[in-house]
């Protein structure tokens, strides 16, 4: 019975997923570095003003800096893992010569941007729902003149 965890692709596409591959982890590593600076200012700005009470409502809205980094930082981490996990099993798939591995790894991709996708979709009417409120409030505005 033959191999069914064989690979065959050509030089080309090999080469295509080798680039993809590095420029994958490339951007994975300033992803996970963006990720560690963004806890830390999300950090910094949720406890400074632990220690000096004077700041009175401007301490309020530093907590909540830090809060929204912190929760930026928690929505950044599925899509760097994704692309590292993409970017480390195409690169083992294409040493050994998997096609399981590099299913894996197109799973990773696949999740990737479905993730980026939602968010996109998340984002955008997010925008429009700003836009309608901005709307009602302008137009509750003009209506005391």
């Amino acid at each position: 019975m033959e191999n069914q965890n064989t690979l065959y692709l050509n030089d080309l596409a090999k080469e295509s997923l080798r680039v993809s591959a590095r420029w994958c982890l490339f951007l994975a590593v300033l992803g996970f570095i963006g990720l560690a600076l963004m806890l830390l200012v999300g950090l910094f700005w949720g406890f400074s003003t632990q220690s000096n009470p004077g700041f009175g409502i401007f301490g309020a809205a530093k907590k909540g800096i830090g809060v929204f980094y912190i929760l930026c930082a928690a929505f950044y981490i599925p899509p760097v893992v994704y692309l590292y996990r993409y970017a480390t099993a195409t690169t083992e798939a294409l040493r050994i010569n998997s096609a399981e591995s590099l299913a894996f790894a197109l799973q990773n991709l696949k999740s990737h941007h479905k993730y980026l996708g939602i968010s996109m979709i998340v984002l955008i009417s997010l925008y429009i729902l700003m836009v309608i409120g901005l709307v009602i409030y302008m137009m509750r505005m003009t209506r005391g003149f």
